[in-house]
């Protein structure tokens, strides 16, 4: 479990500013400490782990204000593929103005000895979905259900960071991704032969 706090969050909001000329880095950290007028230094007790526990609890944070969110749409008209889509759309609205900030962070975590903080992030992400789309199984599934997601969400978040701005394209790419999975799963209609 991630630690959390409104310091923390505080400190988190403050560096994003900073990230895309610094990047995930313990001077983005005190600039953006700095800036709320709090001691730079204390970014060392607040992200005990460096600027990669910086990037995971900017994650964290924002698959919370994404539940927020979409708790303050009415999904449950809405078929199951159809809040998947709507909660990740929610999550790229908000991702906008930071992708050079997710950028980075992403880089920071995809090296190879920060693996294990990737594919943490990853699932608590793919988590956070399933928990704002309603997912209130408890059985087997719950897991293939999330690691599927997982995959989905990936792949779809590299394309929307390739694309200049455009978000309808990327849920396309999604919605593509997600019919594939449907068929592959047996869940979905399948093609004439």
């Amino acid at each position: 479990m991630i630690e959390r706090s409104a310091e923390r969050d505080a400190a988190i909001l403050a560096t994003l500013p900073h990230v895309p000329r610094l990047g995930w880095t313990a001077a983005a950290l005190e600039a953006g400490l700095r800036g709320i007028g709090e001691e730079p230094a204390a970014h060392r007790w607040l992200f005990p782990t460096g600027p990669l526990g910086a990037a995971s609890a900017w994650s964290d944070l924002a698959d919370r204000r994404m539940e927020e969110a979409a708790a303050r749409e009415d999904l449950s008209t809405l078929r199951i593929p159809a809040r998947i889509r709507r909660v990740v759309e929610i999550r790229l609205e908000q991702a906008s103005p930071h992708r050079d900030a997710l950028r980075r962070a992403l880089a920071l975590m995809a090296l190879p000895w920060n693996a294990g903080t990737l594919a943490r992030t990853l699932a608590r992400t793919a988590d956070s979905v399933w928990a704002a789309a309603g997912d209130t199984s408890a059985d087997f599934s719950w897991y293939t259900r999330r690691a599927s997601l997982a995959g989905l969400y990936a792949a779809t978040l590299t394309y929307w960071l390739r694309e200049p701005e455009d978000t309808p394209a990327t849920l396309d790419f999604l919605d593509r991704r997600m019919a594939g999975l449907a068929r592959a799963t047996g869940r979905g209609p399948r093609k004439a032969s």
